[in-house]
């Protein structure tokens, strides 16, 4: 059984972290009292929506200062706009019913609210250059998405860089990939593959992606050639197209 750690546990106790449902049944089970905590952790998120090993994470993500993302089969979350996070959400196997996509469509939509606030956090995302060409949704959904990203780009929200397709295998290739860090607590990562996700909080294992991520950004296009590269994406691959 994986055990959590000291540090884990004391910012779910200090109500810093939200346990997953898995870390719920793990107390359950470490402290005799049946389900109860894992009863308490079913109604936590969304109306049930988000993945049971995101839940944890989402709600670091509306606290942390800073996030550095990396996106790569598509993009992330917190930058993606209606129509193309319904377009990846409506490809969800098991299929989601009509209701539970609306429900999935509006709680991610609700993520790119940390962009709203009086003090946004510092977010800077590396994007695989594959995730730009897959046209995920069509030309007409791709086109406006990738404009949504140019958008929050030119405002400064956030900083945008492109890793090239030519690069060929890199140091995140395995996965999708977030970085957090806090005012109050140390720094934490999350990492997504097909219908599983983690959270890492051990302070080596972060480290270990901070650094893969450093990699990744040195071999990733400067944020002035990146904005280049997205709009001649966006006019010649998808507008002329569309």
């Amino acid at each position: 059984m994986a055990l959590m750690t000291r540090s884990h546990i004391s910012h779910i106790e200090a109500g810093r972290r939200v346990p997953s449902e898995e870390d719920a049944r793990r107390l359950d089970l470490a402290l005799g009292t049946g389900n109860v905590l894992t009863s308490f952790r079913r109604g936590a998120e969304d109306d049930g929506v988000l993945a049971d090993y995101f839940g944890a994470a989402r709600h670091l993500e509306q606290q942390a200062t800073m996030i550095r993302e990396f996106a790569l089969s598509f993009l992330p979350g917190i930058l993606q706009t209606e129509a193309y996070a319904r377009a990846v959400l409506g490809m969800a196997f098991p299929p989601l019913s009509p209701t539970e996509c609306d429900k999935a469509v509006v709680a991610r939509l609700k993520r790119a609210k940390i962009f709203e606030g009086a003090k946004p956090p510092v977010v800077w995302a590396i994007l695989d250059e594959a995730s730009l060409r897959r046209p995920i949704g069509g030309p007409k959904v791709m086109a406006e998405q990738l404009d949504h990203i140019i958008e929050l780009t030119e405002a400064k929200l956030i900083r945008t860089h492109v890793l090239p397709m030519s690069l060929g295998f890199h140091s995140l290739l395995e996965s999708m990939l977030t970085l957090m860090w806090f005012d109050d607590q140390p720094p934490v990562a999350y990492s997504e593959g097909v219908r599983v996700g983690k959270l890492h909080d051990s302070p080596a294992v972060v480290e270990a992606l901070q650094s893969r991520y450093a990699l990744a950004l040195s071999d990733s296009l400067s944020r002035d050639i990146s904005l280049a590269e997205l709009k001649a994406t966006t006019a010649k691959g998808y507008r002329e197209h569309g």
